[in-house]
């Protein structure tokens, strides 16, 4: 198990645009061992997704698993999901308001998410795959994809959302999961 430290907010890394894999590099020793060690990584720190540049890979990789996370327990499940040149297509215009946390950033806030999108990427083997997703695993791919382009949280936050995680179980935690659990109901993944 290799488990990688995590860029925070003001690293570089976290600004830059990471670089397609190519195809023919995905079976590559050095593509295998970013994807295990974003899994370890992000497992290691109960994050719902890793995308490479915030362990300072500048590679279009991302993984994303929730299964009963501590940190995410509003969440439904994902199952790992490694994705290599991930590529996200907004369906509709529907959106949905979702008080997001990062693992590089100390800060918790609301950004505005569509809620259904068509995922195209290619998985660890190379094979490509083609699927919907919807409501918050819609989020948590805009939200790892987001740092592929070097956007983080706080470039699409409300500004006067943002609070520390501590803050947010004190004051909004409540609220916010009540919400969302609503708004799961009603859009269902």
């Amino acid at each position: 198990m290799t488990v990688r430290d995590i860029l925070s907010i003001g690293h570089p890394a976290l600004r830059r645009a990471a670089a397609v894999v190519p195809q023919s590099e995905i079976a590559s020793e050095r593509t295998q061992g970013i994807v295990d060690d974003l899994i370890d990584t992000m497992r290691h720190a109960n994050g719902a997704g890793l995308a490479a540049n915030q362990i300072g890979e500048t590679a279009r990789i991302v993984v994303i698993e929730v299964n009963e996370n501590p940190r995410y327990p509003y969440k439904p499940p994902i199952e790992l999901t490694v994705a290599i040149n991930p590529e996200l297509e907004v369906l509709d215009d529907e959106t949905v308001v979702i008080n997001e946390g990062c693992l590089s950033v100390p800060l918790r806030g609301d950004v505005v998410r569509s809620v259904n999108l068509r995922v195209r990427y290619f998985d660890r083997e190379g094979t490509e795959h083609c699927s919907q997703a919807r409501g918050l695993t819609a989020g948590t791919w805009q939200h790892e994809c987001d740092h592929l382009d070097g956007v983080l949280i706080t470039d699409r936050a409300d500004p006067s959302t943002l609070c520390t995680w501590d803050e947010f179980e004190r004051h909004y935690r409540d609220a916010f999961i009540e919400r969302i659990s609503q708004f799961n109901e009603r859009v269902g993944e």
